[in-house]
């Protein structure tokens, strides 16, 4: 799951909105996996999603 979260702030990073788009529908499944296997709680692994989605859209300037 860190792999694919790092992922996609390396692209934020970089300021690369599609690439952090892309990342994110790699990460997505894999954050909600490790919540269905109790690796994170489902509002942890929610909230990851929702804040690395909400600065994907602040950089892509929406």
């Amino acid at each position: 799951m860190r792999t694919f979260v790092r992922r996609v702030e390396e692209a934020l990073a970089k300021g690369d909105a599609a690439a952090a788009k892309a990342a994110l529908v790699d990460a997505q499944p894999e954050i909600m996996r490790a919540v269905s296997k109790g690796v994170v709680h489902k509002n942890t692994g929610s909230r990851k999603v929702s804040r690395l989605a909400q600065r994907i859209k602040a950089l892509d300037g929406g």
